[in-house]
């Protein structure tokens, strides 16, 4: 077992007093636990109450329709025009739901260009506009009013005063009735009163800029699909103000059915108009051939041919018939193309009975980019970068509309040329027929070709009406939009849950730092880390007003510890010589007169003879503490031969056996003094006389007079004072002990307080001073 290990204070192991002392180091605090939980709480609290505006969650579920297979009238119904009809994409859908124009739009309907504000107790609670007993009704809206309050104040059911700020902040009233129109620079507006106007408050007016307003809503409107395969959105918007939530999302939801209607419509107006153009040419055409067929009849007095030309004719009608189809074909196809070919041009109409996938398809691509190309430049400057891009696009695909319109042309002209050499072959045959009739036959045939396209557009015009007329929205709703009962923020519970923990962080940081950059000694631990030096015990707290607290009668804790450092001093010495010791430290306040008194006392009372010396010839203590005078002492005897040990040494009454000698005049020059040889003869002569010799020195941190006494002792006692030494003081006494320069340093550790005998605790604060050459003492602890 080492000699550190010999005289370790605490009967647990390091592990168990660590985490006691960690554990009442900030129980020592919990005051400031306690404040800083009652603190952090009442500031939620307030900021719960004045500083947040609950946001409720208010949302709608919204069924997509797939017009491709939904209900109503289908496509092969109403012969194959399906050009009003297309596929949905959820994500398209949602893109549209959430863009700033839809927005902005829905803002505008429901007159959102003002925010209203009414006084409370902290700050301005905002409240809807339907909440007031005043309507505001904006006509005209400068940039300049965005941002920018006014405040109306009722005077009574007519008259109300009107409050704004001029440029130097002033405020500036005007009185005007309601319904009267005011005209300002930044706004022109009207007032109108309701019914009810008794205890109205004042309502603080803030205009918005609705494309900012809108660019906000739509960043803060939640929009997702219930699940994967469904084709149902939930819209979700969190509002301070649960109604105008509300009112947004079915003004959202009935704006985007109302844009989706209007899209159709335009597609189906233009087809409509190509329709009516087609089938007016076609009627004027139609009369022109069936008057030509009149006048020839008449002026060649036609009648029945014979059954041989009826068979021919037959044969070359059927292959006629298929020409007919082919004409239709081709002129739907060279009406596109001279349709696709304007310069102006906004939607193409359908390709009508042309069965080609690739032009359909290259048709429907057209329309959806001019429609989302009109619908962008309500918001949008044609320059811009957007709609250039989508010229681009728009150019494009008209070339390649007519790229596949000639390719289409090409085949239909190739078989329409097979047809008609078939057909050549049969009208060979019935050249007998007289020329008279087979010209007869071919006005019928153009007559029969003509009427067939007429008809087939008049069937197209009717069905196109009939989709207009029909034409429903994209989307039907499931849940109307709805606010919660609770606000879903802020969360009450969380707040406070964080300022709980917050208060107790507050205080254990507070401690925590403070303890870091506390560089006194606060434990014992402390020592343990900075030197290696054997720790001989320690002292509790003096709470007594005397400096002599070991005495025959007392059973004090105090007193039981001087006993057992005493107890531990004869067992460190054991075997060894230990008449003088040496009772130093770092720094005056530690304690030094303190222990050496009630060391020497304790000394005394197991039947000793004891001396206590003050060798401290720049500061000295010992005599006043003892209340003793101190005319006579170690300076008399080191400066004259004319004095003895008797002469000097007076007796304390209160503990028999222990004496005291004090410094006497302060020296001019201590340090050279105690160089002197009769340093040496003073202290043979107390080994002489006194069983033991206890030596109140200067401090070694201070000044270097006691190294002068290391000769002549037997043993050091170094004191250290709990929350008073420094921790780098420390670096003192490992040097002392690792180069021996006093003989068996030991460490005292002074001012411990009894309840935290585990950790160790904290002293009091100390100190002297002098006060016209006469000491004055602060505090009576320890010194």
């Amino acid at each position: 077992m080492g000699e550190r290990e010999l005289f370790q204070i605490g009967s647990g192991g390091a592990e168990e007093i660590n985490i006691k002392a960690i554990l009442l180091k900030y129980l020592r605090y919990w005051y400031l636990f306690m404040i800083g939980i009652i603190v952090c709480l009442i500031f939620a609290f307030i900021h719960l109450r004045y500083y947040t505006t609950p946001q409720y969650y208010i949302n709608s579920t919204l069924l997509i329709k797939d017009e491709q297979g939904g209900s109503g009238l289908s496509s092969e119904g109403l012969g194959g025009l399906d050009m009003f009809r297309s596929s949905k994409s959820i994500g398209n859908e949602i893109v549209i739901l959430k863009s700033r124009s839809l927005m902005q739009r829905v803002l505008s309907e429901l007159s959102f260009n003002a925010s209203y504000y009414v006084e409370g107790r902290v700050r301005d609670v905002e409240v809807y506009a339907h909440d007031l007993n005043i309507t505001l009704i904006v006509s005209k809206l400068d940039p300049l009013a965005f941002g920018k309050s006014i405040k109306i104040h009722i005077k009574d059911h007519n008259n109300f005063e009107l409050i704004e700020k001029d440029k130097n902040g002033n405020e500036v009233f005007s009185t005007y009735k309601f319904g009267q129109e005011i005209n300002k620079p930044y706004a022109s507006f009207t007032v109108i009163a309701s019914a009810d106007m008794q205890n109205a408050k004042d309502i603080t007016v803030k205009f918005q800029d609705i494309r900012k307003l809108a660019e906000k809503y739509s960043r803060k409107l939640m929009i997702e699909p219930i699940n994967k395969g469904a084709s149902v959105l939930n819209i979700g918007l969190s509002e301070a103000v649960p109604q105008r939530g509300i009112n947004i999302i079915n003004k959202l939801i009935e704006v985007y059915n109302k844009e989706a209607i209007e899209d159709k419509k335009q597609v189906a107006t233009s087809t409509i108009g190509f329709l009516d153009d087609r089938i007016q040419y076609l009627s004027m055409e139609l009369s022109e051939v069936e008057k030509s067929v009149e006048e020839y009849k008449q002026q060649n007095d036609l009648t029945d041919v014979s059954s041989n030309a009826q068979m021919y004719l037959q044969r070359a009608n059927e292959y006629n018939k298929q020409l007919a189809d082919y004409e239709i074909q081709l002129d739907i196809l060279n009406s596109l193309e001279d349709y696709v070919k304007k310069e102006e041009l906004e939607l193409v109409p359908s390709s009508l009975n042309i069965s080609d996938p690739t032009l359909n398809s290259l048709l429907a691509k057209f329309n959806e980019l001019q429609l989302e190309r009109q619908r962008m430049l309500r918001t949008t400057q044609p320059s811009s970068s957007l709609i250039l891009n989508m010229d681009d696009q728009l150019t494009n695909l008209r070339v390649n509309i007519t790229e596949n319109l000639k390719n289409i042309k090409n085949g239909l002209l190739i078989t329409k040329n097979n047809l008609q050499s078939s057909s050549a072959r049969f009208e060979s045959r019935i050249q007998r027929v007289p020329s008279i009739e087979r010209a007869l036959l071919e006005i019928n045939r153009q007559q029969s070709i003509k009427q067939e396209i007429y008809l087939y557009l008049l069937q197209k015009r009717e069905e196109a009406g009939l989709s207009l007329a029909s034409t429903t929205a994209n989307s039907r709703i499931i849940d109307p939009a709805t606010a919660g009962d609770y606000p879903i923020s802020p969360k009450k519970s969380s707040i406070y849950l964080v300022s709980l923990m917050l208060g107790l962080f507050l205080p254990f940081a507070f401690v925590y730092v403070k303890e870091m950059l506390n560089d006194r000694v606060q434990t014992q631990k402390d020592v343990e880390k900075a030197t290696t030096t054997p720790i001989l015990g320690e002292i509790y707290h003096n709470t007594f007003s005397d400096h002599l607290i070991v005495t025959e009668n007392k059973r004090t804790p105090i007193t039981e510890l001087f006993r057992l450092i005493r107890a531990n001093l004869h067992f460190a010495t054991l075997g060894k010589q230990n008449k003088v010791i040496l009772v130093t430290s770092s720094m005056s306040g530690e304690g030094k007169t303190f222990f050496s008194i009630n060391l020497g006392a304790s000394l005394a009372l197991s039947g000793k003879r004891v001396v206590v010396i003050s060798f401290d010839l720049r500061k000295p203590k010992l005599m006043y503490s003892l209340k003793l005078p101190d005319k006579l002492g170690v300076t008399n005897y080191l400066v004259s031969d004319n004095f003895s040990i008797a002469s000097l040494a007076q007796a304390v009454k209160a503990v028999p056996g222990l004496f005291a000698i004090g410094t006497g005049p302060l020296p001019p020059n201590p340090a050279e003094l105690m160089m002197g040889t009769k340093v040496k003869q003073l202290m043979d002569e107390l080994r002489k006389q006194f069983d033991y010799v206890i030596v109140d020195s200067s401090p070694i941190g201070q000044v270097a007079d006691t190294f002068n006494l290391a000769p002549y002792i037997d043993s050091t006692l170094y004191i250290v004072r709990y929350n008073f030494s420094y921790k780098n003081q420390m670096a003192i006494v490992q040097d002392i002990y690792q180069n021996k320069k006093l003989k068996h340093p030991m460490i005292v550790l002074n001012d411990a307080k009894k309840k935290n005998k585990i950790g160790y605790g904290y002293g009091y604060g100390y100190g002297y001073e002098y006060s016209n050459g006469q000491e004055k003492e602060k505090s009576l602890s320890h010194k």
